[in-house]
């Protein structure tokens, strides 16, 4: 039983056993199907994987890695993902994979990292991706194939320069021995080879791969690429072929092999260099020989005629000078400005070159065109030596130059003691001068050169060999006038010591003393009063050293001279030849006028020098002295004789010439008294002639005085009375003539009446005006009622103050200022000018409580559309900044407030030529200026963009922290219109809109995108957009900021131009002016971009034309012709004497600058004067543009018409005329005015002059 049931026990564990192992079979099944279905599974993962890194899918490939797959897997044949994308360019894909850990220097079976298979497919942004994160660039495959060799091969010039950029090895060989120069070559791929042969050497010269072999003496390279292009002559850029790159480098190989190809010995190109010239220059006796035996042309002229025997001496070659000289090199031969060689081994100082041309019976005493010798040469570049061995060899010491300069003056001149000691014992005369022809030439000798120059040593050793101190020169100036005027101390002490004379005077009668003070030497002042220079001497015009440092504001000077002893109440005199009065009143027989008792204070308040005004009444000057008038005159007219009678003192001159802070000084020390005789005229008159003539340059105050009044006296009898101001309602202020009515108790009658005489009429001007129009000023009283004025000179101007926005009654005023006169004008960059004069406002800085109205009249053209106008404002008269209107048109009715008031629209205006100025404050001054339109906003840290209203296609992006804080930028495009550009350059280049960022020269934190549309013939025939020199397309950029003007530079071959829609893009970090030029000839785009950009920057303004005209008798008579903006017509000069207004054009369109030229025809023939000016003015805005004219009567039995034409180009027959406007004129009668009427009219009005001043 027991062995039974053992039996039962062991096989139920055989059972269990067989159970288990079959268990175990079928797990192992599962196992081996899981397997299997792993490995499917992974396989369709890697093959997902690797095509989702060739087809660049980003977010698939980012999937497998998320779920854990290899990302290193490869296929069959080595490549991975990162393989597969740098092939097909995928960069952000090759970005990723990186990131994510890929392995970068992983191989193919081939042996090829990613960086060679992105280089073979030319993926150049891949090809900087991987190098950036540490590629390995000289890797080499398994045949020895580097990146830098594959990219040559398949001509990816991109990638070739930028593997060279970041130190690939271009002499890596492959297993055959071949580099990436051998396969360029091999393939035929030019540029390649031409790069890689330029790449290293110094500068960016850009230069054909023949070239670039013929200054490597590569020979191997050179036979290549002329088996590919047989021509030997190609030429570089700069016209130079192979040939003379040999030549230059001595390279007898190359020179060689080229020679035998048939290269041309004697190529020339424009400059005229034969590579014989640059052998000669560089000193390759070999090369010149090889070049002479190969029939090199020995007297070949360069475009300036130098001869390659100049060359040679000029850079002292003594064996090429032998050589060329042994072949019959011509020895004479003379340059453009006649120097031959031997000038040219002088200016060299090359003794051994010289010796050896003399020795060739060279000529020692060759001139020049101006006759300088080359010992004049040796003198002037300082060749000691150089003028020694002449001078052994017998030149003349004393030569003289066309000029009559000596070597001698020229040495003094230079400084050169030595060569001045040689000359000197040659027998050089140190009193020579430069006279070789007449009286009037410019005398001097060489003392008076040393001393100009401040040769101390020099003078010093003239003095010692007996030159004489006070030789005179012309205007009888002495040496020591011409050490003082240069402030020379050391020079001046010399002379005086030499026993010069202190008080030797010119002509005019300026001693040294006079000229030390007028240029405002006070250490030379000193020395000269140390040498007993006299105080009191007086110029021909009566000026005492005083009286000239007081004219030219020279306060250290004047302080001196005040405490050497000057005399500060020393009584001048100056002599006045009036030619206008002489011209205009031919029975009066004037000659001279003399003011006495002229003093230094009337002389410094007339130039305006507070300074000198304040040191003068601290040291004692009299400020009430008064000038008197000395008339050396036989007067047979009594009205001239009367003015030129009137005294005037300091403080008279000032307020004459409106210097405020002089009339601040005089004012409290001088007695102010009005006698009946200062009574002629009405005081407004004077008030307003004085106020305004500092503005006029070519009148003195004293002329001005006598003008004004005698043109008040010969036209008093012909000009109604003139009427007061009317008074008008307060509410609506009008500076017209309307019936007065009753005005409220807290108005005064005071407070309407203008502060110039000049707004006394509406639209009749009274003769008594200023013939000066400077600007006026008016004003009003307002209060909580509001008021309004309009201009009365100047039609359209206009202060708007409506009811409720004045606190307190406020006397307005407002005056047009000529930017002059401001201390700091608007800062105005190139292309913008002020479209008016400048407005200045009153009460200044004052708060209204609401917004008030202002419109001033312009004088810009907008008719192109291109321009804008913008308000500037500025509080203290030295800071301005843009004024922005905060209010619309929709809201003026609410602004007026219920006044009674027509507003124009915006439309109106701008035909009228009117801005409008909302503000509710008044600045000291507000400007409107005119310039090209600009597009603004805020940019700040989140970025932004501008784009062109003018030109869409031009904009500007603006990325994420580019600026740091919230700032306002601006963007400006010019277009360039097709006349100009035809008119200055024709076909040679177009250009795209000038492109601005404002504020310029500012940096960004990071590179800001700028797109800019192509240049027309770009676009219309698209060329190989190349880089640097190999491409006609130029990227033209000026950085200088501010008011300074543009200074183009070529930036095409440092930035990356990216091209898309007929637009160019780029980026940059500081913000500048842009330009694109489309111009074959590369080397002149900057030359034709300057050129165009001076005209392109004028700024147009509409003005008119206008002529006078006066008949002096039957036959002759005088035009005056005017170009006019904002001048008034009826108050010109030219009707006070005697002329008519015979002709007015419409508005015309006028740039700022341009030139105007006068043609005649008709019955009128143009007589020209020698002294006038030719028949041409240029046009400059607000100022007086006028030009003379003399007439003659073609035929007396015609009528005297003629026709006038204003040109923009003097007449020429061969050129197209651009005529600006076409005018009839017709000469008025002659009309001669008796002398005796007008002795009635002088006493008529002398008996009325107590009348006129009780009135006024």
């Amino acid at each position: 039983m027991a062995q039974a049931a053992k039996q039962i026990r062991k096989n139920k564990d055989l059972q269990e056993l067989a159970a288990q192992e079959l268990r175990e079979k079928e797990e192992e099944k599962i196992k081996k199907r899981n397997r299997s279905k792993d490995r499917r599974r992974k396989a369709d993962t890697s093959t997902s994987f690797l095509r989702a890194a060739r087809s660049g899918n980003l977010e698939k490939a980012l999937d497998h890695i998320k779920n854990g797959i290899n990302i290193n897997i490869a296929n069959q044949n080595g490549l991975n993902g990162l393989h597969l994308a740098s092939k097909e360019g995928h960069v952000k894909m090759v970005l990723e994979l990186l990131h994510n850990g890929i392995d970068l220097e992983t191989t193919t079976k081939k042996g090829n990292t990613a960086l060679h298979i992105a280089a073979l497919a030319g993926q150049e942004k891949v090809v900087a991706e991987l190098i950036n994160y540490g590629a390995n660039v000289n890797a080499q495959s398994q045949k020895g194939f580097s990146p830098l060799y594959m990219a040559a091969q398949e001509n990816h010039l991109e990638v070739v320069k930028y593997l060279l950029e970041h130190g690939a090895n271009q002499s890596l060989p492959t297993e055959d021995g071949f580099t990436p120069l051998a396969v360029a070559l091999q393939q035929g791929h030019e540029n390649v080879v031409a790069l890689l042969i330029n790449y290293g050497t110094k500068g960016k010269v850009r230069l054909p791969a023949l070239h670039i072999a013929a200054r490597n003496d590569d020979t191997r390279t050179a036979a290549v690429l002329l088996q590919n292009d047989p021509n030997p002559d190609v030429l570089s850029k700069t016209g130079f072929t192979p040939l003379h790159i040999a030549a230059h480098y001595e390279n007898l190989s190359v020179a060689q092999l080229l020679l035998n190809r048939g290269a041309n010995v004697n190529f020339t190109p424009k400059n005229g260099i034969t590579p014989l010239h640059i052998a000669s220059r560089r000193g390759n006796v070999i090369m010149v020989r090889l070049l002479l035996d190969r029939g090199a042309q020995i007297d070949a002229k360069t475009k300036d005629e130098l001869t390659p025997l100049h060359c040679a001496a000029r850079n002292g070659h003594v064996r090429v000078v032998e050589i060329l000289l042994d072949q019959g090199a011509p020895i004479q031969a003379k340059t453009k400005n006649g120097l031959s060689p031997i000038h040219m081994a002088a200016q060299g100082d090359h003794m051994d070159c010289v010796r050896q041309l003399l020795q060739y019976n060279a000529e020692i005493d060759d001139i020049t065109l101006d006759h300088l010798t080359p010992l004049h040469v040796a003198a002037h570049c300082g060749h000691h030596r150089m003028a020694k061995v002449l001078l052994d060899k017998g030149a003349k010491a004393n030569a003289r130059a066309l000029s009559g300069l000596t070597p001698l003056h020229v040495a003094a001149f230079m400084g050169h003691l030595n060569i001045v000691k040689s000359l000197l014992q040659r027998g050089a005369s140190p009193n020579a001068s430069n006279v070789v022809r007449t009286v009037n030439d410019y005398v001097e000798t060489p003392l008076h050169m040393a001393a100009r120059a401040g040769h101390c040593e020099v003078a010093q050793f003239l003095l010692q060999n007996n030159a004489q101190v006070d030789a005179k020169a012309k205007d009888d100036q002495t040496p020591l006038h011409c050490a003082a005027r240069m402030g020379h101390k050391e020079l001046v002490k010399l002379l005086l010591e030499h026993k010069a004379n202190p008080d030797s005077a010119t002509t005019a009668g300026h001693t040294p003393l006079h000229i030390a003070a007028r240029e405002g030497h006070a250490q030379t002042t000193r020395i000269l009063l140390d040498g007993n220079a006299q105080q009191t001497k007086m110029t021909k015009k009566g000026f005492t050293p005083l009286h000239v440092a007081c004219k030219y504001g020279k306060v250290d000077v004047a302080e001196l001279l005040l405490e050497r002893g000057a005399n500060p109440n020393a009584a001048g005199k100056v002599i006045h030849q009036d030619k206008h009065l002489i011209s205009q009143y031919s029975s009066a027989n004037i000659r001279s006028c003399i003011s006495l008792g002229y003093t230094p204070l009337h002389q410094a308040a007339q130039q305006g020098h507070t300074d000198i005004v304040t040191l003068l009444l601290k040291h004692g000057a009299l400020p009430n002295e008064i000038t008197t008038v000395n008339t050396d005159v036989r007067f047979s007219n009594l009205t001239v004789c009367y003015l030129w009678q009137n005294g005037t003192s300091p403080l008279g001159i000032a307020k004459r010439l409106g210097y405020i802070s002089v009339i601040d000084v005089l004012k409290l020390v001088t007695e102010e008294s009005v006698s009946m005789k200062h009574r002629m005229s009405f005081p407004e008159t004077v008030d307003e002639i004085l106020d305004v003539s500092e503005d006029e340059g070519a009148y003195g105050w004293l002329r001005l005085d006598l003008i004004t009044n005698i043109s008040f006296i010969l036209s008093r009898p012909y000009s109604p009375a003139i009427p007061r101001i009317p008074c008008v309602s307060p509410e609506t202020v009008m500076l017209d003539q309307h019936t007065p009515v009753p005005l409220p108790k807290e108005y005064d009658e005071d407070s309407l009446i203008p502060s110039s005489p000049a707004t006394e009429t509406s639209d009749n001007v009274s003769p008594v005006a200023s013939p000066i129009h400077t600007g006026f000023l008016v004003s009003f009283m307002v209060d909580a009622r509001g008021g309004s004025m309009r201009g009365s000179r100047h039609n359209g101007l206009r202060v708007i103050i409506p009811p409720r926005t004045c606190a307190a009654p406020t006397r307005i005023t407002c005056r047009l200022v000529k930017p002059q006169k401001l201390s700091t004008p608007p800062p105005l960059v190139e292309g913008e000018g002020l479209a008016s004069r400048i407005i200045s406002l009153g009460p200044s800085s004052m708060q209204f409580l609401g917004p008030v109205i202002v419109e001033i009249p312009h004088f810009a053209s907008l008719s192109r559309g291109d321009r804008e106008l913008v308000v500037l404002r500025s509080e203290n008269g030295s800071v301005w900044k843009e004024h922005r209107n905060r209010y619309g048109d929709d809201v003026l009715e609410t602004i007026l407030n219920g006044m009674d008031e027509d507003l124009e629209s915006q439309e109106e205006l701008e035909k009228k030529r009117i801005r409008r100025i909302i503000s509710t404050d008044f600045p000291l001054y507000f400007a409107v200026v005119s310039r090209i339109q600009q597009e603004s906003d805020l940019i700040g840290p989140e970025g932004g963009q501008l784009t062109s209203k003018l030109v869409p296609q031009v904009q500007a992006i603006f990325p994420d922290t580019a600026v740091t804080k919230r700032v306002r930028l601006g963007l400006q495009a010019q277009p360039i219109p097709d006349e100009l550009l035809t008119r200055q350059l024709g076909n040679q280049a177009t250009f795209s809109p000038v492109v601005t960022v404002e504020p310029r020269r500012r940096k960004f934190h990071r590179p800001i995108g700028l797109r800019i549309p192509l240049p027309p013939s770009w676009r219309e025939s698209p060329r190989n957009a190349g880089e640097g020199d190999t491409t006609s397309l130029r990227l033209l950029c000026s950085v200088i900021g501010g008011t300074a003007p543009a200074q183009w530079e070529d930036i095409t071959g440092t930035t990356k131009l990216m091209y898309s829609h007929n637009c160019a893009n780029f980026t940059t970090n500081v913000s500048a002016r842009f330009w694109l030029a489309d111009c074959p000839r590369t080397a002149e785009a900057v030359t034709f971009a300057n050129l165009l950009y001076r005209e392109l920057m004028s700024v147009p303004y509409m003005a008119k034309f206008v002529v006078f005209a006066k008949m002096n008798d039957a036959r002759e008579g005088r035009l005056r012709c005017y170009c006019m903006t904002d001048d008034k017509i009826d108050k010109t000069l030219e009707l006070h004497e005697n002329f008519s207004e015979v002709a007015r054009s419409r508005d015309i369109e006028v740039m700022e600058g341009m030139p105007l030229h006068l043609e005649c025809s008709g019955n009128l023939v143009p007589v020209r004067k020698a002294t006038q000016q030719p028949r041409s003015f240029s046009f400059q805005a607000f100022r007086d543009n006028r030009l003379p004219v003399s007439v003659k009567v073609r035929d007396a039995n015609k009528e005297a018409t003629g026709f006038l034409s204003f040109l923009r180009k003097s007449t020429k027959y061969e050129d197209t005329q651009h005529v600006l406007c076409n005018l009839n004129i017709t000469m008025p009668p002659c009309v001669k005015v008796p002398s005796l009427f007008i002795s009635s009219v002088i006493s008529n009005t002398c008996t009325c002059s107590h009348e006129l001043s009780l009135k006024y």
